[in-house]
């Protein structure tokens, strides 16, 4: 994060500048190459409702699965079903990232010009795969195309993140948490990260 956006947060809201003083530097966002995009998505969608470190275990287990653990859609096709759930995939999303190997060998999802496209483009492309959701997307955005100015209202970590920092008593509701995380713009993905920190106690 470099000098400019903690200007910003110091700037506009004293209460993230404050917390980024406490957690420390947080890493550059950087793209990802368009060869990662379709390993990377798996990830995401074995992560869903997952703890981070559960998730990386039943990851490289997937892994594991692949002939040089070079993870393609070809090859997610031909393993059985019975090998994902091993590996622990729950039997639901064994069959989502076989949804989203078949859009790609179909051609019904294709990654090139992504980088081009507007959030909510890439979005509304990734949705149409059964077992993409928004927040998936939006960990997509976020960690692998690497656009720094999106939020993710349905991320649990945050909305717990932000009653605490903010001392809501009750739930916050979306106009709350808008009118705060607005303030972020166009850095509203850093914010996302500085809260995540603070959550993991870093």
């Amino acid at each position: 994060m470099n000098k400019k956006i903690i200007d910003h947060f110091e700037k506009k809201d004293k209460v993230i500048f404050s917390v980024l003083k406490k957690v420390g530097p947080i890493k550059k966002i950087k793209p990802d190459s368009q060869k990662n995009y379709f390993s990377r998505l798996c990830r995401e969608i074995i992560h869903q409702q997952l703890a981070g470190t559960i998730c990386n275990v039943i990851f490289s287990r997937f892994k594991e699965l692949f002939s040089s653990k070079k993870i393609t859609p070809r090859k997610l096709l031909k393993i059985p079903h019975s090998k994902l759930r091993k590996a622990g995939l729950s039997n639901a999303k064994a069959k989502y990232v076989k949804n989203l190997a078949k859009s790609i060998v179909n051609k019904e999802l294709n990654f090139n010009n992504f980088k081009n496209l507007s959030d909510e483009e890439i979005t509304e492309k990734l949705c149409r795969v059964k077992g993409i959701g928004k927040w998936t997307s939006e960990m997509f955005l976020m960690f692998i195309i690497g656009r720094k100015d999106v939020f993710s209202h349905g991320d649990l970590g945050l909305r717990k993140a932000i009653k605490k920092l903010y001392k809501f008593k009750k739930e916050p509701t979306r106009k709350q948490i808008e009118s705060i995380v607005n303030k972020w713009r166009p850095y509203r993905t850093y914010g996302c990260l500085i809260l995540w920190a603070s959550v993991d106690g870093k």
